[in-house]
């Protein structure tokens, strides 16, 4: 696996797309400061996930967004992804190149993508897990990277180490166990405490279950006699009501008969009525039409007399029209010559139009053919200023290679002053060396001394400082353990609180009116809620009070008849309920002497604490029972009171009237009165514990600022001993360059003249460049002056050319005036010639309808007379008509009368028929209403058996004894049964219910309970099995390292020793590692000791072995070698070549020693202010061969 490519846009500098293909071996990328080198090893990184902006060099995460230039407009956006070659599938992943992506906004909007797919952060980091790939592995190391190693503490260096041994994802897979294992501890707590809770509401439940068990048997022997009872007397009223219902149909029949008869004799009177109406309607009408006949003939007469005058005016006209078409006629010919007159003109003036536009086509053809020489020398001259754009461009180019080859000149001459000045001091401080060299060994001397102080010192303050680690263990523990306290305390009181607010052990029935109690202002609450005892008379008092404890106590009796009816409606059981108001005169206890006797404690009412209002509540519940210290005093005082008295002993004995005892242990005591009391005393524990956990805090807070000014003290101590050493070291140095200064001085005159001839040369070379970019230079300039004459020229030719556009377009403007012109002449005819036409079709549409209109007014005339003779044959039918009424109205009246008479005869029958229907109707009601009782027996019997059955007839019938027949005797086991149920008292029929859901419960949470400490000692051993796995792992890779160390140590260094060391009385799987490194010729001294060069070559010696150990698959470097010398740099290029069989390199540089070994080089700058641009590698090769 290999990284084959980098694609970044707008992302810093980098305003352009840009993309870096890479391959195996070493990858150079060079530029001046400031260029935008670093910018590729921040694209990496943060493509890779980094999230801490000052990694990437910011102030926040928008600074990655390019930001804009003077030219250039910010961007909206910044976009890095990089693609490997994963085709040896190193990656866990099945594709054979992986590209990863980053995408930021301006809105902080951000997205990865995965070979194109949108992926989470997560993703990408395992991914890349164990890989040395990542924001944290050892892939990417800039100078940053480098410092931490060298001057960072101890523990900071782990995350490298673990990288390289690849326990990093066993270290996070430990982390998620070890926060599972936290959860699944608490979890525990909370199900012990409920379980605790729900074992003690087990017994009590269960002894209301099983009385709710009888109470359901009872009523299901009361359901059978019920059931059957109905049925027997269902059959009896049904018999009843098939005998009313025959009669009611006889009688029914006779009203409904003699109705009929009524009824008939009703519609022939009205049948009859009718008739005489319809004959005054006709005999009125014939009278009338009698008169209208006469009229009629005179309007006729006078309509034929009209018609004649309207023939005569229709002749008369006739002659008019006959002149109008001639009139036409005329007209029409006259058009007809205009047209032909028009045509001809037509013809002239088209041929002409022909003509003019043939001109104007060769005019314009003309002017095109000069538009597109102008066309073409504008291209010309754009391709010219293109060109000296491009010249430009180079000349930028050649500049700024002049002004690097001006850098590295003056470097040269620097170095040069830099070896002229050490020769002229190794010639005249020889003997002043000495004397240094002497003056320094004294105070290496006195240094060492101190050292030794401070030493002793330090341990002294470690001794003590492992007190006070022993002393804040000890406090952390006693933390935890009162944190633990304080939390199942708490659980428990969040359960207790639970139970209480939703009344657990409680009957089904008090629960649904205590839901009520915020809708319902008269419920006041359970006995339980106004009672208050102190702890030694709880159980007495809660046998005493026995069942009672649930009974609820409301303002007065309304609110309890309106929840004892939302009770039947919600068919959710039965409560007792103890109105304030009906509670006024309690019993009093019937045998005062018995207070006197021995090991009585009083009165059950009077140990209890209760308001005021509520004092007869207590006193008729309690009011009667005596509380006795132990059973052997309870039953003497039973005898000789003759077992009358009602007693409780302090543990919970019940003595009743008649000699009953009941006692024993209690299985699971719901303790439903002293609930509050330990809701009390766990708020005061609670409480208690919190502020213990305060004031370990504030002595643990005490304890740590002690051993914080310890650490500071010891950490003073330890920077005296560091600058001491420091100091040391650099007297040791002093004298060390003192000698190698007198040796140079006597021994190393050849090498130095060497040096400056190599100087000389570097000079000269640097000058050949000089002059050849100056050539350049000279040569673009040179093209520049050419191609602004060639402009010249052109642009001359330009405006000789435009000239003659200017006249063409005149001429081609003139022919199109005149072409108008002539067109609209023809539009002109074309206009005449239409309206020509217009007038022939308007004449000729007008002579057709003159000709239409004659035609229609000879047809008229025919009709009129034709309708002469029609009036005149209707004026004849009349008189005939006359003499068929006047017959006609006299049979009429004659049957007016004949139905007269007839109607007289029906009102004596009427009135018979009417008083038998009156007489049948009473009849009739008095069996319906029969009927409607029995129905309504019936239909208030199957009600009956629905509300307290939820059953229907048919239902009943399935349920029916054939042996069940005697009435009697079974209405009086139902009498019975009622009295048995009576006597149960209250029944919490949902106690069945609610001790099967509770048992449910129960063994659902402990199976929880078996589960969870199941999870708990499965997660222990998966911890325990993940730290033997990393700590021998470790341990391996670790070993390995520190040989693979010291192996690279002595090839870089030319030898020496260097060696890794794990911090002391730590685990080994957190402990800091310490780097010692022992370059050759000096002895053994910590990283802080040694001088800047050396400690960037040791930390590149602990890379370079991880990488040996360990190669990630591609490792981009970002100046790690800027402090080293000439000498470790070419040692550093060349052990890096070595490295490239496994790791391919990315190496942003300065250093040429660097660039000699890289396969490829890309270089950066800045063509344009404040925008990376990338340099072709042809130029860069070029200048370095140079």
């Amino acid at each position: 696996m290999y990284l084959k490519s980098i694609e970044v846009h707008g992302f810093k500098s980098f305003a352009n797309k840009i993309t870096f293909k890479f391959h195996n071996g070493i990858t150079g990328i060079v530029g001046p400061n400031g260029s935008g080198k670093s910018n590729v090893a921040d694209a990496v990184r943060w493509v890779l996930g980094e999230q801490r902006i000052k990694q990437l060099r910011g102030a926040s995460m928008q600074d990655v967004i390019f930001s804009g230039t003077e030219m250039r407009k910010p961007l909206g956006y910044a976009y890095v992804a990089i693609t490997l070659d994963n085709s040896d599938h190193q990656l866990a992943i099945d594709y054979d190149e992986v590209t990863v992506s980053r995408r930021l906004y301006r809105s902080g909007e951000s997205e990865y993508m995965l070979n194109g797919t949108a992926c989470r952060l997560k993703d990408v980091n395992e991914l890349f897990y164990d890989t040395g790939i990542g924001k944290e592995g050892y892939s990417i190391i800039g100078q940053g990277q480098i410092d931490k190693i060298l001057s960072g503490k101890p523990e900071e260096r782990r995350e490298l180490f673990d990288e390289a041994a690849g326990i990093v994802k066993f270290k996070r897979r430990k982390y998620a166990a070890q926060k599972k294992l936290e959860d699944e501890k608490q979890n525990l707590v909370r199900v012990n405490d409920i379980l605790a809770e729900l074992e003690k509401q087990t017994g009590p439940l269960e002894k209301q279950a099983e009385k709710a068990r009888v109470y359901l048997r009872k009523r299901e022997e009361l359901k059978t006699l019920d059931v059957n009872v109905f049925l027997l007397e269902n059959v009896r009223v049904r018999e009843q009501l098939v005998e009313v219902e025959g009669k009611l149909r006889i009688a029914s029949g006779d009203l409904q008969e003699t109705t009929d008869k009524y009824e008939s004799i009703k519609e022939e009177y009205e049948r009859i009525q009718g008739r005489i109406e319809q004959l005054d309607q006709e005999i009125e009408a014939a009278r009338a039409s009698l008169t209208d006949t006469g009229v009629m003939r005179s309007k006729l007469e006078g309509e034929i007399n009209v018609l004649k005058e309207q023939i005569h005016s229709a002749e008369g006209n006739e002659e008019h029209l006959q002149s109008r078409i001639r009139n036409i006629s005329e007209q029409l010919s006259e058009r007809d010559k205009e047209r032909d007159t028009i045509l001809a003109d037509k013809k002239d003036i088209d041929d002409k139009l022909s003509a003019l536009e043939e001109e104007r086509a060769q005019a314009r053809e003309l002017l095109e053919k000069t538009q597109r020489e102008i066309e073409e020398l504008n291209n010309n001259i754009e391709s010219g200023k293109n060109t000296i754009i491009d010249a430009l461009n180079n000349r930028a180019t050649i500049k700024s290679k002049l002004g690097r080859f001006d850098t590295m000149l003056e470097q040269v001459k620097i170095r040069k002053a830099e070896l002229n000045s050490r020769l002229l001091r190794a010639k005249s401080d020889e003997a002043e060396q000495t004397e240094t060299i002497k003056k320094l060994e004294e105070e290496f001397e006195t240094i060492t001394n101190r050292i030794k102080e401070l030493t002793e010192q330090q341990e002294l303050m470690d001794e003590r400082l492992s007190g006070v680690r022993e002393e804040l263990a000890g406090k952390d523990q006693k933390l935890r353990d009162t944190q633990i306290l304080y939390h199942q305390q708490k659980s428990k009181l969040e359960a207790l609180s639970n139970l209480t607010e939703r009344y657990e052990g409680y009957g089904g029935s008090v629960k649904a009116v205590m839901e009520q109690k915020d809708s319902e202002k008269g419920i006041i609450g359970v006995v339980a809620d106004i009672i208050k005892v102190d702890a030694k008379y709880e159980t007495a008092i809660e046998t005493a009070l026995g069942g009672n404890i649930q009974n609820i106590v409301t303002e007065d009796e309304e609110t309890a008849k309106r929840m004892i009816g939302f009770l039947k409606k919600a068919k959710a059981g039965r409560a007792t309920f103890l109105p304030l108001t009906s509670i006024t005169h309690p019993q009093e206890f019937k045998n005062p002497e018995a207070l006197k006797e021995k090991g009585v404690v009083g009165m059950a009412d009077a140990l209890v604490k209760i308001d005021k209002k509520y004092q007869n509540v207590a006193k008729a519940m309690l009011g009667r029972i005596m509380v006795v210290d132990h059973v052997d005093n309870a039953v003497k005082i039973a005898r000789k009171f003759d077992y009358g008295i009602r007693m409780v002993t302090l543990e919970g004995e019940l003595l009743v009237p008649g000699g009953a005892i009941s006692g024993g242990a209690f299985k699971n005591n719901s303790n439903l009165l002293g609930r509050r009391r330990e809701m009390e005393e766990l708020e005061k524990k609670v409480k208690q514990y919190l502020a213990d956990i305060d004031t370990i805090l504030n002595d643990i807070e005490e304890i740590k600022k002690n051993r914080n000014r310890m650490r500071l003290e010891l950490e003073d101590i330890k920077g005296q001993i560091q600058r001491k050493f420091i100091e040391q070291n650099t007297a040791r140095m002093n004298v060390m360059q003192a000698e190698e200064k007198k040796n140079e001085t006597t021994e190393g005159f050849d090498e130095l003249k060497t040096e400056e001839q190599d100087i000389e040369t570097q000079i000269k070379e640097i000058q050949e460049g000089k002059d050849e970019a100056a050539a350049e230079l000279e040569a673009s300039e040179s093209l520049e002056k050419n191609v602004e004459v060639q402009i010249a020229g052109f642009q001359a030719q330009l405006e000789t050319k435009r000239a003659e556009e200017s006249t063409q377009a005149s001429k081609v403007s003139e022919w199109d005036v005149e072409v108008e012109k002539m067109r609209q002449s023809a539009d002109f005819q074309r206009q005449n010639l239409e309206r020509v036409e217009g007038e022939r079709a308007r004449y000729t549409a007008e002579l057709n309808e003159v000709k239409e209109g004659l035609h229609l007014g000879k047809e008229e005339v025919e009709r009129k007379k034709e309708s002469i003779l029609e009036i005149e044959k209707t004026i004849a039918a009349s008189h005939t008509a006359q003499s068929d009424a006047e017959q006609k109205l006299k049979e009429d009246i004659q049957m007016k009368e004949e139905l007269s008479g007839r109607q007289k005869n029906f009102f004596t029958s009427r009135e018979e028929l009417s008083e038998r229907m009156t007489s049948l109707d009473k009849e009739v009601y008095r069996l319906g209403s029969q009927k409607e009782r029995m129905e309504e027996s019936i239909e208030a019997q199957i009600n009956y058996m629905w509300d307290e059955y939820e059953i229907t007839l048919s239902d009943a019938e399935s349920l029916k004894n054939d042996e069940m027949n005697d009435l009697p005797a079974m209405k009086r086991s139902i009498s019975g049964l009622k009295d048995e149920i009576r006597k149960l008292g209250d029944v919490n029929v949902n106690a069945i219910e609610d001790y099967r859901n509770l048992m449910e419960r129960y063994t659902f949470l402990k199976t929880q309970h078996d589960d969870l400490i199941e999870a708990e000692k499965t997660l222990l051993g998966i911890i325990e099995e993940l730290d033997t796995s990393m700590r021998k792992q470790f341990n391996e890779k670790f070993a390995q390292i520190n040989r693979e160390f010291d192996k690279v140590f002595k090839e870089l260094f030319g030898g020496g020793k260097g060696t890794l060391e794990l911090l002391e009385d730590e685990d080994v799987l957190e402990a800091g590692i310490r780097v010692i490194a022992q370059p050759p010729g000096k002895k053994l001294v910590n990283m802080m000791q040694m001088s800047g060069g050396e400690k960037s070559l040791t930390a590149i010696c602990l890379l370079f072995a991880i990488q040996n150990l360990k190669p990630s698959p591609f490792c981009l470097l970002d100046e790690i070698e800027a402090a080293l010398d000439e000498s470790n740099v070419t040692r550093f290029a060349k052990y890096l070549h070595k490295l490239t069989k496994n790791t391919q390199f990315i190496v942003i540089t300065h250093r040429r020693g660097t660039m000699e070994k890289a396969d490829r080089l890309y270089g950066i700058t800045m063509q344009e202010k404040g925008i990376s641009t990338l340099v072709s590698v042809n130029l860069i090769d070029k200048e370095l061969d140079d």
